[in-house]
This record gives structure tokens, sequence and C-alpha cells, in this order.
């Protein structure tokens, strides 16, 4: 699910009051040390932070020198959010593509400003679906579908972000994209009482706003709806079970900090794996195609031989193994010395 709001400010991380911590009265603050890190930290984010913040925190603990994350998740939402640092970063795009699975609470009857619990009541309406009807509206959202972009989104138009333009009262032309829901599944269902609402498990494709979901069934079935919670569960291959917490994070000595995080190559998992001897593996880092008997593939990780070392990515057309994103010597001989 994309950001439904800008990235705010960064608050204190936890563990300290800022990244500059003083000395002493009236003394310079004394700059924090960073340092090269290179790996994915699977981050369980917490509700009411940014993905920024999240990403924020995450890189003061570790104190790493370059850090960015996958794709964002609303303030409201929690679950998986992989950050990448040092060299993961030249691959992230990648997982930006990858499937989502969320499980997520629709109150129905209620909708709101923004889609989600954070916006104004818009309207409320009696509840008066039948367990059948809602079954029907779920299969009618299943499988491809097309969807208009909320107004609370990061995406942007004219190099605004639609958020920015909704804040000032302004609805702007949208145009309706593709999407996949691939599973839609009914997990509780209360129709009657103060508070009617469906529990679900959506595994989509990527760009798929679940807030926006959430309202098409709703206005389905005749009530309206609104999310009041969201959990990001997996994202491609990455599951929230394998997910560590910042506090879990920080209760780590720092100099163990960066045990929890997966090797640069999990990004590549799925891409068809090429072993290159120290020749060859030199001239592919300095951007040259190799050629050998190898089928054509379009995604392809790269591996020197001795020592074993991740290279980059590639694309295999003809015969021709051809570069993508390459890690450099420096990186390469870093993660060799601190592997993840």
């Amino acid at each position: 699910m994309r950001t439904a709001g800008p990235p705010q400010g960064a608050k204190a991380p936890l563990g300290g009051s800022a990244a500059h911590a003083p000395t002493e009265r009236g003394a310079a603050p004394a700059r924090l040390q960073r340092h090269p890190v290179h790996g994915v930290l699977l981050l369980d984010k917490p509700l009411g932070l940014s993905s920024n913040q999240a990403l924020q925190k995450a890189k003061w603990l570790l104190r790493a020198e370059k850090a960015g994350h996958t794709g964002t998740l609303d303030p409201l939402a929690t679950g998986v959010l992989p950050l990448c640092f040092g060299a993961a970063t030249k691959f992230s795009q990648l997982h930006l593509d990858a499937d989502k699975t969320y499980q997520t609470t629709l109150r129905l009857g209620v909708t709101t400003s923004t889609g989600d619990a954070e916006g104004q009541v818009l309207a409320q309406r009696p509840v008066r679906c039948t367990i059948g009807q809602v079954v029907a509206a779920l299969d009618a959202y299943t499988g491809p579908i097309r969807q208009l972009p909320p107004m609370h989104s990061a995406l942007k138009k004219d190099g605004k972000a639609l958020y920015e333009y909704a804040r000032a009262g302004l609805t702007v032309e949208r145009t309706p994209r593709d999407v996949t829901i691939h599973a839609l599944e009914l997990q509780d269902i209360e129709l009657q009482g103060d508070a009617p609402t469906l529990r679900l498990q959506v595994r989509c494709s990527k760009g798929t706003y679940i807030r926006t979901l959430g309202e098409d069934i709703g206005a389905a079935l005749g009530c309206g709806a609104h999310l009041s919670q969201l959990r990001r569960v997996a994202s491609g291959s990455f599951d929230v079970g394998a997910c560590v917490t910042l506090e879990q994070l920080e209760s780590l000595p720092q100099a163990q900090r960066s045990t929890l995080l997966l090797p640069v190559a999990v990004l590549l998992a799925g891409h068809t794996p090429v072993t290159l001897d120290s020749d060859h593996a030199s001239r592919f880092l300095s951007g040259l195609r190799r050629r050998g008997a190898w089928p054509d593939a379009a995604q392809v990780a790269v591996w020197g031989e001795q020592p074993r070392a991740l290279l980059g990515s590639a694309r295999i057309e003809a015969g021709e193994l051809i570069p993508g994103r390459l890690l450099t010597l420096l990186e390469i001989q870093q993660s060799l010395e601190h592997p993840s």
C-alpha cells in the first residue's frame, strides 16, 4: 500500500535524542560515526511511523552510511518493510515489482476523506448486506481490476504528490491503473452491532491501493467502508515471521546489530545464477559483456568464483552476459570482510 501522506520529520531515534549528541555544555556536538553496512533488514514496521521514519531509526541504530526501502507503508499500516543498506540499495527497485499480501479490516457503513481511520468521516449509512452479497462483491474484485489512485497518496502529478493537492482541498484528474488481486480471502465477518466489519487477506500485484479496494468493496455493498487496520504480512518471498522490530534491533549491543541483516543476494532470489572465473569477473565488473554457453535469461545474479561473492545483476541475450547493476570492488571487499 502506498503512503497516504508525506514522510514526517524523523523523530528522535530509539535509544537517543538525536543523531548528534552533545558532549558537554558549550561543546560542539559529536558527529555520529557511520560505517559501511551492506545487507537487508526485514523490519516489522510499527504503527504510527512513516516508512521513512522507520528507515531513519534503523539507519541510526546501525550507524549505516546509506539506506533505502523497497516501497512504502502508511503510518496506519504495520508489517513487512524490507530496508536496504549499502550495496543492497542498488537492487531495491527489483523488489518493488514483487507481489504483496495484506491482512486488513474494513469498517462497513462509514466512509472517510482518506479511505482509512485517519480521515474525517464523510458519511454514515446502515449496513443491510448479506453474507452472500459480501462473497459476491469479493469475487467481483478478484482478478484483474482497474483502480483510480486515491487523492491521499504519494503518486505525483505535475511534480507534486496527490496528497498535497488533497490537503489544499483540490481534486485533480488521475489515470486509472490496471492491477491484479490474486486472492481475496474473507477471514471474519460481522454484519450486526455498532461496528460491522470484514476482515480480509489480500494478495495483490504491485501498485495496488488497499484503501481504494476497501472503498470499492464498500460501495459495491451499498453502505461504504474504510480501512480500520492494515498489516502487510508478506512482500515477495519475505514473510512477516522473519521480520524484526526496532525494539529488537535496539536491544542488541551496537556491534551486534548488523547480525540481523540478510545478505544483499536475497534481493536477487529467483534470478538465474552465473559464476565467473577471476578473469571474466574482473572484466564483467568493468562493464564489459561476456560470452558463454548460457541460455537466454532476463534476470541473472552474477557471482565471482574465487572468492565466492556477488558481483551484480545482468541479463543474457544470444549467449552474451550483459551487465546490469554492479557492485564496486570496495563493496565486494567490505561484504566479504563483514558478511551479513
